[in-house]
């Protein structure tokens, strides 16, 4: 099954990193927050990505041109212009970076992506979030139900403490970073079915998250994937700084794989 990654969009929000690369190349310990995500796939066995690239796309493009090169110790003979690998530590990844251009929105980058899924079922997910999510078990989960998409939804953080106050105005307690308000919100992590695509039919100026997602939950088509553990997506320059200090002090939740 392949996994497209939506990461042709702006980042406005974090424009401290954005200026110079595209969102999803922003680092988390040194490698770019979509290579986490990828990781966590391949840890459950699939390996072969899609990339859908809009602004700044060849950031993306070169970072993965000299990933091999970048993985390896080498020895380069400048006389003889020659180079040989010592050894090599790249993932057994297969990835396809798709140009679906710059202005197109997400509905319309998915819908580019078409011919090179077919009809087989597909994953997909932001380039910018990560979570402790079990694959596996969210694959399982889709294919149970049947329907044309699940949607992984989770329980974010808040943002700031929380009080509890008595009718006196004492504080009785204080949580810090508290869930949200009980709500469950979109955590990308989607399991598609190919007539997903057929509910895309604004062209490139589709926002999947607006018509196709409405329409296929009048229709009967979604189920969601409850995940009670980590997630957490990089929206701004905290986030990223929240994450970097996670991944730095060895307590990422999201790090599933063996090193």
């Amino acid at each position: 099954m392949k996994v497209l990654l939506l990461a042709g969009g702006f980042g406005t929000r974090l424009s401290e990193e954005t200026d110079i690369r595209p969102k999803p190349m922003v680092e988390i310990g040194g490698k770019p927050i979509l290579w986490h995500i990828m990781k966590i796939y391949s840890t459950y066995g699939f390996n072969e990505f899609v990339v859908l690239l809009g602004y700044k796309g060849y950031y993306i493009k070169e970072y993965f041109a000299n990933y091999f090169l970048h993985q390896s110790d080498v020895t380069i003979d400048l006389k003889e212009n020659k180079m040989e690998i010592l050894n090599n530590s790249s993932e057994p990844w297969k990835v396809t970076l798709l140009d679906t251009g710059i202005n197109t929105l997400t509905g319309g980058r998915i819908k580019r992506a078409q011919k090179f899924v077919g009809n087989e079922p597909f994953m997909l997910t932001y380039g910018d979030g990560v979570a402790d999510i079990d694959i596996a078990k969210l694959v399982e989960f889709h294919n149970a139900h049947g329907k044309a998409l699940t949607i992984t939804s989770a329980q974010p953080d808040g943002r700031f403490g929380a009080l509890e106050i008595g009718p006196d105005n004492q504080v009785k307690e204080f949580k810090e970073k508290p869930k949200g308000d009980g709500s469950w919100i979109n955590a990308g992590f989607f399991v598609c079915e190919a007539k997903v695509f057929d509910y895309i039919c604004e062209g490139d100026g589709t926002v999947f998250e607006q018509i196709p997602l409405q329409n296929l939950a009048k229709d009967g088509e979604i189920f969601t994937y409850k995940h009670e553990g980590f997630w957490m997506p990089m929206d701004t320059l905290r986030d990223k700084h929240t994450l970097s200090k996670m991944w730095e002090d060895g307590n990422a939740p999201w790090e599933i794989w063996e090193n």
